[in-house]
This record gives C-alpha cells, structure tokens and sequence, in this order.
C-alpha cells in the first residue's frame, strides 16, 4: 500500500491525507469543490474545512473520484448520505481487489444500511474496511496522539491497513468486527446531540454520564441484534468514540446539541454550517432500524423526534426521566 487515495477532501479526509503522508505514503485526495482542489494543489491548504494546517507539498489533489481510486488502498471519507452516490461513479475503474477503507459515520437513510454494506453494493469488486475510532480530524492532523480501530473480514487488509498508515502518534488497532466497528461510529452521533442538549439546558454532570452509559447499552443492543460481538462496544469504536463524541465541543454533533438546548432552531444552526453533522441524518435511519430489528432504543428515539417530528424538548426530557425503573442489565 504506497499509493493511498482517499474520496472526499472534508476535515476527515484532509487529516487522514497528512497523516498518511506523515506515514511516507503516495497520497491522492479527491475534492467535490473545484475550489478545494485548487487550494490544495495551489497554496496546500484546505481552507474550507481544515483552516490553518499546512499540507505536505507531495499531497495532491483532484476532483475525479475514479483518479483517486487509482490507488492500492482507497479511503472513502465522504459523508455517509452520499457514500453511495460516490462509490457507484468510482466503481468503473476500481481495481479487483483494491481495499475500500470506509471511513464515513452513519446508517443510510431508507435503506437502513451500514456504511460497509453500501460500499460493498456499490464496489463489488473491493475488499470492503471500516476505519472508526475517537478521533478529531485538526488533532490528528497536528500529529497528537490518536488510536482508532481497522474493521475487516480479511486478516491480510487488517495487517495491510495499519502498516500503511499507522505511526507512532496515529495508532491502529485491528478487528475482524465491522459490524460492531460501524455500529458505534453511527450511533454515537446521535448520542452525542443528546448529551449536547443536556449541556445547553445546564442539567449537569450526572445527566451526561447517565446519559453516555444508558447510550452505550442501546449501541451495545442493536450491533448484538445486527450481529455483532458485544466486547468490540468497550473498545475505540464503541465506548472510546462515544466518550469523546458526547464531551466536547469540536464534536459538530456535541455543539449542536447545546445550541438545541439553549433554544436555536436547528434549522439555523445547520445554515451556519460547511461541514455535515452526521448525528442529524442518521437519527432518523437509527431509529428505523432499531424498529426493524425490534431493539429498545429510547435515547436514540427521542433525539429523532426532536430533530424530525417537531417534538418539545421539555417533553421529550419529561418522557425520558418518566420511563419505569428495570435492572441495569438483563439477569441469567
């Protein structure tokens, strides 16, 4: 893996770009805007969505995303809605065997999918990876320190993956869990507008904490159902990306939650915005799938109401502290 392609040049992106630069990879990026790509190769910054960070030199940018599939490993780091939409107009010169890194957040909307199974769909002819972990994309950039996790069925890509990008501040563990990989990464979106809305309406510290671990069991209850292995929860992917996710304020999903909290419209919010929450698109896409599989997700449930069907957070919170009490865990 010496060439590295990565589609979609976000904040994500961009950070994965220098950090496998750093790592002495070839490295390609792809860039919907032509402005990206001409800021990129031109002045090697990405201004509008990784401001202020120097770009390696040798990174170049392109918008075709056939061109940065060129590659012998390719990061999809576009948002999760459009993931599809990507990999079908790179798909015609994918190279068989090519691994497909997913690096997207989310659950498809309608169709409910993981991001692994619309790259699969969409790119037949790739070995399909997630990459999923707590990480935010100017730390990672700037070269603090970052361990994230490598999801694959195949255990030579699970080698291939962190010998290619990994370094000594960008660490990369592996797993052969991509369910339970994905299923963290996209939940912990929605959790973490929940707890933003707990901080910007000033209820407190316990709130939070009760709120993360009530929202890890519903992540740990639904990758179950969808077939994972409950331990892959406790790791990065699960309880490590869910921590940083729901604490702090360069989470995108976090920071809207407290402007909800405090009374923005999310409308306007959004309208402020470059870069994609995840947790609002995949709220929706969260819930209906836990109504699929028939899998008790209350946290999730009420943050999608809020969001799409118009409900009073004073009355979804009301809802939330009326429920009756059970035991924490289901007993043998």
């Amino acid at each position: 893996m010496e060439r590295i392609g990565i589609i979609g040049a976000g904040a994500w992106g961009t950070a994965l770009a220098i950090t496998a630069r750093r790592a002495g990879r070839q490295v390609i990026i792809q860039a919907h805007e032509p402005r990206v790509v001409d800021a990129i190769n031109r002045d090697h910054e990405n201004v509008d969505f990784l401001p202020g960070i120097p770009l390696d030199p040798q990174i170049r940018a392109t918008a075709d995303p056939a061109e940065a599939a060129d590659a012998d490993a390719v990061l999809l780091t576009v948002p999760a809605q459009h993931l599809r939409t990507v990999a079908v107009q790179a798909a015609p010169g994918w190279k068989a065997g090519v691994p497909a890194v997913v690096c997207a957040k989310g659950i498809e909307d309608t169709t409910c999918a993981l991001m692994h199974e619309v790259a699969g769909e969409a790119l037949p002819e790739a070995v399909v990876a997630v990459l999923s972990g707590p990480s935010f994309a100017a730390e990672v950039a700037r070269d603090q320190p970052t361990a994230v996790t490598v999801a694959c069925a195949d255990p030579v890509v699970r080698e291939q993956v962190p010998a290619a990008l990994g370094t000594r501040r960008f660490r990369i563990y592996s797993s052969m869990d991509v369910i339970g990989a994905e299923v963290g990464g996209a939940v912990k979106n929605v959790l973490a507008i929940a707890c933003g809305i707990v901080q910007g309406r000033s209820m407190g510290d316990n709130a939070r904490a009760a709120l993360i671990t009530r929202g890890l069991a519903e992540i740990a209850r639904l990758a179950t159902a969808k077939g994972a292995r409950p331990e892959t929860l406790m790791g990065l992917s699960g309880m490590g990306d869910l921590v940083l996710t729901c604490n702090n304020m360069q989470s995108r999903n976090f920071s809207l939650g407290v402007r909800l909290g405090r009374g923005e419209a999310l409308t306007k919010i959004l309208a402020a915005r470059t870069a994609v929450t995840e947790g609002v698109f995949s709220a929706a896409s969260v819930t209906e799938l836990a109504r699929r599989l028939d899998v008790d997700m209350p946290i999730c449930a009420a943050v999608d109401a809020v969001l799409n069907a118009g409900a009073g957070l004073d009355t979804t919170i009301a809802g939330l502290l009326s429920r009756p009490f059970k035991a924490e865990a289901h007993e043998q």
